[in-house]
């Protein structure tokens, strides 16, 4: 895994879980349910996409549901073995008290966003579900980028950026109050709206499906060629930043990141077979590359 360079079909996308002290249950349900469902052949049931490790302080750590999950690695080991994932995932629940006590998943977000500045010719991706986005805020991540959290704690989402601005001599976050989810730094040129089923620049403007991964850096676009150097010039070395509402909006972040790193019509067939009606979000239009 050390010398990965992307995720591709014949590799699984590794995806970790960071599972703090009182982490709300659904939002690690929801995405786990998307990622673990997605297949690169629909037809092929061994052919899953992503393999899931999820880390945690202590080995079962306690949802704010009372439901108890058993984490594969602590954060210990999560750090040693940081660069063997593809997609950080982080989940809400008990934000303040984590805040508070400056405890983990904090300094594993900031050194995911290290590694990917440090070694930009990978692709990464960090996201964030329901409150987990204050995680971010609070690190400096969404400095400079466009974000969303639950609608309940928008208020409380802004005063942790503006703070951040302060604290960090940082960038001003643009917070998006009615997102699903917000997509910062596309992998690949946007190219001609026309011509893009990835370009969403408002709520439900894809239009067609895919079998190309425009996402991921396997795409080989004559016309979306990557930039190492122009990329490891901006901000998080072109790392993909996702934030996320709520429990039901998280599955559909889940949903956009298994579109754009595996294809439009796995996504799509995991939507139909959890019966779940896909709502996009918003995809911003800089470009990562």
């Amino acid at each position: 895994m050390a010398n990965k360079t992307s995720a591709v079909a014949d590799e699984p996308i590794e995806v970790l879980f960071a599972l703090h002290p009182k982490f709300n249950l659904m939002d690690f349900a929801g995405p786990v349910e998307v990622l673990t469902s997605c297949l690169h052949d629909a037809k092929d049931p061994t052919s899953k996409a992503f393999e899931i490790t999820l880390a945690g302080g202590e080995p079962q750590v306690l949802s704010e549901q009372g439901v108890i999950i058993g984490a594969q690695a602590t954060w210990k080991e999560a750090h040693e073995r940081l660069n063997d994932f593809d997609v950080l995932v982080v989940v809400g629940g008990n934000a303040d008290e984590i805040i508070k006590q400056k405890a983990e998943p904090l300094d594993l977000i900031t050194a995911y966003a290290e590694l990917q500045k440090n070694d930009p010719s990978r692709e990464r991706t960090l996201l964030s579900i329901c409150t987990g986005s204050h995680f971010l805020a609070h690190q400096g991540i969404l400095s400079g980028l466009a974000a969303t959290t639950h609608p309940d704690e928008i208020t409380k989402f802004e005063n942790l950026c503006s703070h951040a601005v302060v604290r960090l001599l940082g960038e001003h976050t643009d917070v998006k109050e009615e997102a699903r989810y917000v997509v910062n730094n596309l992998r690949f040129e946007l190219g001609d709206e026309d011509e893009n089923p990835y370009i969403r620049r408002k709520s439900d403007s894809g239009r067609r499906p895919s079998n190309a991964r425009k996402g991921s850096m396997s795409f080989k676009g004559a016309s979306r060629r990557e930039s190492i150097a122009r990329r490891a010039a901006m901000r998080l070395g072109g790392l993909r930043v996702i934030t996320s509402g709520g429990v039901a909006a998280g599955m559909d972040a889940a949903l956009y990141v298994a579109s754009i790193l595996v294809s439009e019509d796995s996504a799509n067939e995991v939507a139909r077979v959890m019966q779940l009606t896909w709502t996009k979000g918003i995809v911003m239009d800089g470009l990562d590359v």
